[in-house]
């Protein structure tokens, strides 16, 4: 399979402006959960996250899960529901669960937690999409051919 986030990613990448989530490490899976905090760089408000990063965080999550639940996913909808400020430095759990499957759409809801607390919540659905999808891009094709020649090796 070929890799399924570019290494830059924010959400899942090596970003050194990222938020680094884990990828799930079994395709089909219906539950995704991960640890991490947000870092300084990432607030909006003296110690608070950015609400955008907060939606982005719950975005991967559950686009993680959708991509290793059905290969390759992209989001098609997503309703962000902001329940208490959320602080930088201080570790959190994010995850996401399959509510539905439809067919090429599935529906996904995530939330952020701190212990017990639920900080965010996010609904959405995402759409299984063709591999070609990723491939309009210079860096789409570019990450194509390099996957294809590290299996020649």
């Amino acid at each position: 399979m070929p890799p399924q986030h570019d290494p830059a990613c924010w959400g899942c990448g090596d970003n050194p402006n990222g938020i680094r989530l884990p990828h799930p490490t079994d395709e089909g899976v219906v539950r995704y959960e991960a640890r991490f905090a947000f870092a300084p760089h990432h607030q909006g408000g003296p110690g608070l996250v950015h609400g955008g990063l907060v939606g982005a965080a719950l975005d991967e999550a559950c686009g993680l899960l959708a991509t290793w639940y059905r290969f390759p996913s992209v989001t098609a909808k997503l309703a962000v529901h902001f329940r208490r400020p959320v602080p930088i430095n201080h570790e959190l759990t994010i995850h996401a669960e399959l509510v539905e499957d439809r067919g090429r759409q599935i529906a996904i809801r995530g939330e952020l937690l701190d212990g017990d607390e639920l900080l965010a919540a996010a609904d959405g659905s995402w759409t299984h999409v063709p591999l070609e999808h990723f491939l309009q891009t210079p860096e789409g094709r570019a990450t194509r051919d390099a996957w294809q020649e590290s299996l020649r090796d």
